[in-house]
């Protein structure tokens, strides 16, 4: 991801918006495993049929 340190203190916040905006997630797909952030863009990728590019710019906040 592109800049981790920055997703995870925002976390909390963007998944927040992501939940809302794609009512389909869980709480237990938009889980921030340390280590494990290419198994969650996997998920989303499956879940919503997007790309991973489109994946990062949603987790990263900057899908609005």
């Amino acid at each position: 991801m592109a800049n981790l340190t920055e997703l995870k203190g925002k976390w909390n916040e963007t998944k927040g918006k992501i939940k809302q905006k794609y009512g389909q997630l869980t709480d237990d797909d938009l889980t921030l495993v340390e280590g494990k952030e290419d198994e969650l863009v996997g998920r989303l990728q499956q879940k919503l049929g997007k790309t991973k590019e489109e994946v990062h710019k949603m987790v990263m906040g900057e899908d609005e």
